[in-house]
């Protein structure tokens, strides 16, 4: 039998009918590939501009951005805020999603199609609305309006991890230890947590590199010595198109590409 006769999946529908389906899975993967192929190249360019491909090879924006403070400095900010972001948006997510979760409330629906509103919502909107509230409590261009901004973006994916979690785990063993005499606070980390660590990691992952890689929220409530590396990045490609943008690309890449990459490795290592 050919394997395109073969059955794809328990409907018995063969790969041959799904064909269409796997040319256009590599259409759309080769379309988001094809810029990281671009950048790359790109940073490895000696030109003063952005060139591709490259004519001459050389480490050159890399040791720019290495050495350069306001970059550097941008770096740790970015760095600081994501891992902020991270320890507060894991926790507040994990815990609203929980408590929709074992309530059973028929508002709980509502109540989750609200908090990821953030989700729906255009950044830009979310962004021009913080810049105005932020201005009149003084909290623009400083790190604790970032993580708060920040934080109401990634809450939303932390609940919906820990969500589809929670509905694949049986509640019922929970149950029992507070029949037990558990309270409910210690079922949930003793028997709860366990089972869903590997999610809590994943959606944790998820809520640094949103605040890592956002750039909108960033261009109005950062600022000074507080902006973010995403900003600096944004304000060089539109002024004065510095190739060091290329460079910090491809490391941002490596970075976001090892987490998701280590991410996968621990949990394959727990099945």
């Amino acid at each position: 039998m050919r394997w395109w006769q073969k059955p794809a999946s328990d409907t018995q529908i063969t790969h041959g009918n799904r064909l269409w389906l796997y040319v256009l899975a590599a259409i759309i993967m080769l379309l988001l590939v094809i810029p990281t192929f671009i950048v790359i190249p790109m940073s490895f360019s000696d030109s003063q501009y952005l060139e591709f491909p490259p004519s001459h090879w050389s480490d050159r924006w890399y040791i720019v951005y290495l050495e350069s403070p306001k970059w550097m400095r941008a770096t740790v900010t970015s760095l600081q805020v994501g891992v902020l972001t991270m320890l507060v948006a894991t926790p507040v997510g994990t815990m609203a999603a929980y408590a929709l979760f074992v309530s059973g409330h028929r508002a709980a629906r509502a109540i989750f199609v609200f908090l990821i509103t953030p989700m729906i919502v255009p950044v830009i909107l979310i962004a021009i609305g913080t810049f105005y509230a932020y201005g009149r409590v003084g909290l623009n261009n400083t790190i604790t309006g970032l993580v708060m901004a920040h934080t109401v973006l990634a809450a939303p994916l932390v609940m919906i991890v820990i969500t589809s979690a929670l509905r694949s785990y049986d509640l019922d063993q929970e149950r029992v230890a507070r029949s037990l005499g558990a309270t409910r606070v210690r079922a949930f980390f003793a028997i709860t947590l366990p089972q869903i660590k590997f999610s809590i990691v994943t959606a944790a992952l998820l809520s640094f590199l949103t605040s890592f890689d956002e750039v909108i929220i960033a261009i109005f409530v950062s600022g000074g010595s507080n902006a973010t590396l995403t900003k600096h990045m944004f304000a060089a490609l539109r002024d004065f198109i510095d190739p060091t943008i290329a460079a910090i690309s491809t490391i941002m890449i490596l970075v976001s590409t090892t987490l998701l990459l280590a991410t996968q490795f621990i949990g394959s290592r727990q099945k």
